[in-house]
C-alpha cells in the first residue's frame, strides 16, 4: 500500500523545526572558532576543539535513529527526540558565549553539539516516515530550504545587531564581544520554538500504518535480519584489525614520530575504540542476544545498501571539504585578505563579522536553491545535479585564495550554496529509496557516519598540515577543501540511485 501525498503546507510544518536546528549549527559554525581565539586557542589547536562535535555526531546520532525507530508513545515516534533535544540545545546555545575558560568552551560545544543531533537526526528519519518516493527530494529540499533561512539570519546577528543596533563587537581580553552573546541568546529561543512548531503542527504515522506502508520492504528486511546472523562473525576479526591499527598508529605517532598532534592521537585511538566496540559485539552476538543495541547498530552497519556505500564515498569529501570551510574561513579570511592575526583588534573582529555575512549568503542563496534543484533534478536526475553543485562548490572555495577584495568572497559563497543546498537534499533523497522503512532511522543515523568521521578526520590532520606543511597559513585549507568537494563531485557518478 502507497503512502499517500501530503500537501505543501504539511511538508511546510513538518520541517519548520530545522529552522530552529540550523540557528544553532550556523551560531556554531560562524563563530565558535572566534570565541574559541578570544579565549586563548591558538590555530594548531582549534581543529581539536573542534573534535568534539563530530566524535558527538558519531556517537548520538546512531543511537537516537535506534531508538526513535523503537519509539511510539504519545507525541509519536520521531517527535519526543525533536523536543528533548530541543530544549537540551537550546539551554547550551544560551550558556556557551558565557564560558569563561577555553576548555569549558570546548565541553560546551560538545555538550551543544549532542543535544542538537538528538533533535535533527529523527527530521531525516522523518521524510523517509511521512513521504512517498515522488515527494522524498520535495521534503528534503524543503528541510534545505528552512537550514538555508536559518542560517541566513544566524550567521549575520553578530554583523547585524553591531552595525543595526549598535551593539558592540570588541570586549577585553578573554572575554566574548555582547554582540556574539545576544546572538547566542536570540539563537536558543529560535531554536525551542521552531522545533515546537513542527512537534505540535506535525503528526506520524502510528506502527501499525507504518507496516501496511511498507509491505514491500518485508522481503528485504528479512534478508537483512538472517545476514545479520552472518555479520556478527566479523566482528571479532575486524575488531583486531581495527584495533592493531589504532595501537600500531599511537606506538608511530608517540615512539618514533614524537609527534604532538593530539588530533592524530584522536584518529588512532578512535579506531581502537571502535575495533573494542567490534570485539565487544562478538561476545555478545555469541550468546545469542543478536537484539543487543550495539549488536544490531553495528549489524546493520554491515549490511548497508549498495547506493549507501556508494554516498558514503561521496558524503565523506563533501563533509571533510565543509568542516575545513567551518574551521578556518575566519583565520584564512581575517589573515589572508584582513591581514589581522590578533583577535583583540577592530581589524580582526571587522573581518570576523565579515565572515557572518559570507556565511549568511551562501546559506541564503542554497534556500533559494534548495527549490530550484528540484526543478533540475526533474529535467536531468538527482546525480548530475549533485555532480554539478559539488564542481562548482569545489571551485568557489578554492577561488577565496585569489580574491583580495572582501566584497567579491560574495560571489564565491553563490557557489558554496549552491553546492551546501545539494549536499543538503540530494544524498538523502537517492538514499531513502534503498532502505527499508522499518529501519529508517537506524540507516539515517549511521549514513551520519559518513559525515562525522570525515570531519573527525579534518579535525585529526588539518591542524597537522596547516602547521607543518602550510606555514601556518589557515588558506591553503580551503584549497585543500575545494579540491576535496570536486572529488566528491566526481564520485557521485558512480552511484546507483533507484527507488
Amino acid at each position: 500500500m502507497k503512502k499517500p501525498q501530503l500537501s505543501f503546507w504539511q511538508i511546510w510544518n513538518m520541517s519548520f523545526g530545522f529552522l530552529g536546528i540550523q540557528f544553532g549549527f550556523a551560531l556554531q559554525n560562524a563563530n565558535v572558532s572566534r570565541i574559541f581565539e578570544t579565549l586563548g586557542a591558538n590555530l594548531e589547536t582549534i581543529p581539536l576543539l573542534w573534535i568534539a562535535a563530530p566524535v558527538t555526531g558519531l556517537i548520538v546520532q546512531p543511537i537516537v535513529g535506534h531508538l526513535s525507530d523503537k519509539t511510539w508513545n504519545r507525541l509519536g515516534r520521531r517527535r519526543p527526540f525533536f523536543l528533548v533535544g530541543a530544549i537540551l540545545a537550546s539551554l547550551a546555545i544560551v550558556f556557551m558565549p558565557n564560558s569563561p575558560t577555553l576548555w569549558i568552551a570546548a565541553g560546551m560545544l560538545w555538550i551543544m553539539d549532542a543535544s542538537i543531533n538528538i533533535s535533527m537526526e529523527p527530521f531525516r528519519a522523518f521524510v523517509g516516515d511521512m513521504l512517498p518516493s515522488e515527494q522524498r527530494t520535495l521534503g528534503f529540499s524543503m528541510q534545505s530550504f528552512f537550514i538555508g533561512t536559518g542560517a541566513v539570519i544566524a550567521s549575520a546577528l553578530p554583523y547585524m545587531l553591531t552595525n543595526w543596533f549598535g551593539i558592540t563587537n570588541i570586549a577585553p581580553e578573554g572575554e566574548i564581544p555582547q554582540s556574539v552573546k545576544f546572538s547566542f541568546y536570540i539563537g536558543g529561543a529560535v531554536f525551542l520554538l521552531a522545533v515546537l512548531w513542527t512537534v505540535i503542527s506535525s503528526k506520524e504515522y502510528s506502527p501499525e500504518e507504518l507496516k501496511r506502508y511498507s509491505q514491500g520492504d518485508v522481503k528485504e528486511l528479512n534478508s537483512i535480519k538472517v545476514s545479520s546472523i552472518i555479520a556478527n562473525q566479523r566482528f571479532l576479526k575486524f575488531g583486531v584489525v581495527w584495533c592493531l591499527i589504532g595501537l600500531i598508529g599511537t606506538f608511530i605517532l608517540h615512539y618514533l614520530l614524537n609527534e604532538d598532534d593530539f588530533g592524530l592521537y584522536v584518529l588512532f585511538i578512535g579506531s581502537l575504540i571502535f575495533g573494542l566496540l567490534q570485539i565487544a559485539s562478538s561476545f555478545i552476538s555469541k550468546s545469542g542476544n543478536y537484539n543487543n543495541s550495539l549488536v544490531s547498530i553495528l549489524s546493520d552497519l554491515y549490511q548497508m545498501p549498495k547506493t549507501m556505500k556508494q554516498l558514503a564515498i561521496v558524503q565523506f569529501f563533501s563533509w571533510f571539504a565543509l568542516f575545513a570551510m567551518w574551521i578556518y574561513t575566519t583565520p584564512a579570511v581575517t589573515r589572508h585578505i584582513y591581514g589581522a592575526d590578533d583577535p583583540t583588534s577592530q581589524l580582526y573582529n571587522q573581518g570576523a563579522d565579515w565572515v557572518g555575512v559570507l556565511m549568511s549568503v551562501y546559506n541564503g542563496f542554497a534556500a533559494i536553491m534548495a527549490f530550484f534543484i528540484i526543478w533540475l533534478a526533474k529535467k536531468t536526475n538527482r546525480k548530475s545535479v549533485h555532480l554539478l553543485s559539488l564542481l562548482v562548490g569545489g571551485i568557489s572555495l578554492i577561488s577565496f585564495y585569489f580574491i583580495k577584495d572582501p566584497q567579491l568572497l560574495l560571489l564565491s559563497e553563490l557557489g558554496i550554496g549552491l553546492a551546501w543546498a545539494s549536499i543538503l537534499a540530494m544524498p538523502y533523497a537517492i538514499l531513502t529509496g534503498s532502505l527499508p522503512a522499518e529501519k529508517m532511522g537506524v540507516y539515517m543515523g549511521i549514513f551520519n557516519f559518513f559525515i562525522v568521521i570525515p570531519q573527525i578526520t579534518a579535525a585529526a590532520i588539518l591542524g597537522f598540515f596547516v602547521k607543518n606543511l602550510f606555514g601556518g597559513e589557515a588558506i591553503y585549507a580551503l584549497i585543500l577543501g575545494g579540491f576535496s568537494m570536486i572529488i566528491g563531485g566526481v564520485m557521485t557518478m558512480f552511484v546507483e540511485d533507484r527507488d
